[in-house]
């Protein structure tokens, strides 16, 4: 596996609330913080880390799901404690989107509306789903994917890393063969820069990754870059 991974702080915002974690083989991770006074930044920080850590620690005792589900749980334990006992950090929360590698299987954790695709035969599929008001919109039937994606409330989050004592963890896998690829991203990327433009990019030459995430990330700050972008491109195979 080959892997490119870019953040940027865009064109508004004072800070980059962003986090990812890049450790080939096996595992990515892209957060994206909420919360005023830096509490955004420390939130998807702590969750990167305490999910990296666990995992990292804990891989070969647990099964992927399983492993997944406790990190994700724990960093949300640990980031609303913190929220509780600090006023700056009330309310704060993050977006985490956490894929495990093992060979050809993708093993995937996810809260928020941070995404997961799957590259494949110049397809891109979305893995994950959206917690989002306007996602729920959107699987209820009552707007367009066009809509939902120009809606002026599509950032309002259903369900995020560290805002309540409890949290649903989204589990999933799929597989993925030779000259698949995954995307995973912060909505800084996907609500500047379509998913047709997306999947453009994307299914250039892997050995191409780092100017493709320099290409995305271009558009979207010149779209505006009205939020912070973090990526993660990888591609599966060994001749790579």
């Amino acid at each position: 596996m080959i892997a490119y991974s870019k953040s940027d702080i865009g064109m508004v915002r004072k800070t980059n609330e962003d986090s990812y974690v890049c450790l080939l083989p096996h595992l990515l991770l892209v957060a994206d913080g909420m919360g005023g006074h830096l509490a955004g930044e420390v939130a998807s920080k702590c969750a990167a880390k305490i999910i990296s850590d666990y995992i990292v620690i804990n891989q070969h005792l647990l099964a992927p799901q399983v492993l997944l589900t406790n990190a994700i749980e724990m960093a949300n334990k640990e980031i609303y404690q913190m929220a509780q006992n600090n006023l700056d950090y009330l309310g704060m929360g993050t977006t985490v989107t956490t894929a495990l590698i093992d060979n050809n299987t993708i093993y995937w954790g996810h809260v928020g509306d941070s995404r997961l695709y799957l590259i494949h035969d110049n397809t891109m599929t979305q893995l994950t789903e959206d917690h989002s008001l306007v996602g729920e919109m959107l699987r209820l039937g009552n707007i367009t994917k066009e809509e939902a994606e120009i809606h002026p409330n599509r950032n309002i989050l259903t369900r995020a890393v560290g805002t309540d004592q409890q949290i649903k963890v989204d589990i999933g896998f799929s597989n993925w063969s030779e000259g698949d690829g995954i995307l995973l991203c912060t909505d800084g990327l996907t609500t500047m820069v379509s998913e047709q433009d997306i999947l453009a990019y994307v299914i250039q030459e892997p050995s191409k990754g780092a100017k493709i995430l320099e290409d995305m990330f271009a558009q979207a700050n010149k779209a505006g870059g009205y939020d912070n972008i973090t990526a993660i491109l990888a591609y599966f195979g060994d001749q790579l």
